[in-house]
């Protein structure tokens, strides 16, 4: 881009709409320091950088379609985080044998490898054998800890210890995941591991803030917490939302973003009953669950600008995904939390010790009775409001792009 002392970075992530939308936001301040950027994602992604600043390079595999397949409807047959990530094993297998070589390709347009979370082992080595400098992105605290489980194995302490061991059969069953992957890239050119064997493990910076998880006392220096990365949003809520919300109190907006529910019309007859039991208005998003809602009362909608509507929503119902427990957080409005897999029971537990949303009312056991009951209380009870509006004020003051530069700085110099 023309910047003295600018360097290539290449940011690379695989995953949903949560594991791609923060890094457009991250790219764009980094741009905007003077660097090119470019971020490697899935193709369905590209419009999510338009007008950031940051070049798209485009990957295989279209998430959408592999959650609704046979093989992404099994992971809701199952009922624990454990038996839910075996089945993801397989799929993710498959989806990193198809990425490595877009992976590879786009890798050697760069100075410096950014790599999300779930590539971290496959990006670590591609940078290794191309002898670029790596820096980890990680959206969850991936790396085990005595403090918590691992966030996609559930929320009960396993006491030190397990806590401890469960965090590393995730990391260790990523690489796992991964080595066929890793092997391979000697097919893609790659055959020397070069100086891979005796680097030192790379930094990693996590785009939560510390209000919000608190950095584990028991992680190593090189695992720092940034601060959120929020997602390059532009344009405007289309004029049909407009007059909706004019045209009475603020909705509550109900959402589930990139979570699929093995039967979307009984989810979308519980959220209908649930809000007109709670005597709101609302708006339904339809995301990849393909919820619907309808009447003067209800408006559904298509992909929206989180960060111009939840503003003026009185409150958020959510599956919890990280992405959209920030965007929540920021707009400083109250949350309802509806977790559907994977790491959402974490985020909607720290919902909860926030202040910011009553107990979550998992998928699995929603309800119209349930919901109403959550919506009206967190609609009601001034409290969540307060709690919400004061942690968005001390999330304002924050920087999470200004840590990364200072990483970038070192892992370039």
């Amino acid at each position: 881009m023309g910047h003295t002392g600018g360097v290539r970075i290449v940011m690379m992530t695989a995953g949903s709409r949560g594991d791609v939308a923060p890094y457009t936001g991250l790219g764009a301040g980094l741009a905007r320091a003077g660097h090119e950027v470019t971020l490697a994602a899935h193709a369905m992604f590209e419009p999510l950088v338009a007008g950031s600043g940051v070049r798209f390079r485009p990957l295989p595999v279209d998430p959408r379609a592999e959650l609704r397949s046979e093989r992404g409807r099994r992971l809701h047959d199952a009922r624990t985080g454990a038996g839910k990530l075996v089945r993801l094993v397989s799929m993710a297998r498959r989806a990193a044998d198809e990425l490595t070589a877009a992976l590879v390709e786009a890798a050697r347009e760069g100075d410096v490898l950014l790599v999300g979370g779930a590539l971290g082992p496959l990006g670590y080595a591609i940078a290794g054998r191309l002898s670029l400098p790596a820096v980890g992105l990680h959206l969850q605290p991936l790396h085990p800890t005595r403090e918590f489980p691992a966030p996609v194995l559930g929320t009960r302490s396993l006491g030190t210890v397990g806590n401890r061991w469960s965090g590393l059969a995730v990391t260790t069953g990523l690489e796992l995941v991964l080595a066929g992957s890793v092997r391979s890239l000697r097919r893609h050119g790659l055959a020397s591991a070069g100086r891979s064997g005796s680097r030192a493990a790379p930094p990693v910076l996590h785009g939560y803030s510390e209000l919000v998880v608190p950095r584990p006392r028991d992680w190593p220096a090189r695992l720092e917490v940034a601060g959120y990365w929020w997602p390059h949003e532009t344009g405007r809520l289309a004029p049909e939302l407009e007059d909706f919300l004019a045209a009475g109190p603020a909705p509550v907006f109900v959402g589930l973003g990139s979570a699929t529910v093995p039967d979307p019309e009984r989810v979308s007859r519980a959220v209908v009953a649930a809000l007109r039991a709670a005597g709101v208005r609302g708006v339904v998003q339809r995301g990849w669950a393909g919820l619907e809602g309808s009447g003067d009362d209800i408006l559904t909608v298509g992909e929206v600008p989180h960060a111009l509507l939840f503003p003026r929503t009185a409150a958020v119902v959510h599956h919890a995904g990280a992405g959209t427990t920030g965007a929540v957080l920021r707009a400083g409005v109250p949350a309802v939390p509806v977790p559907v897999q994977f790491d959402a029971a974490f985020w909607a537990s720290r919902l909860t010790a926030l202040g910011t949303a009553p107990p979550a009312v998992p998928l699995r056991r929603l309800t119209s009775g349930a919901l109403a009951a959550a919506v009206r209380r967190v609609t009601t009870d001034r409290s969540y409001r307060d709690h919400a509006r004061a942690v968005a004020g001390r999330l304002a003051g924050e920087d999470g792009v200004a840590p990364v530069l200072a990483a970038l700085d070192r892992a370039t110099r």
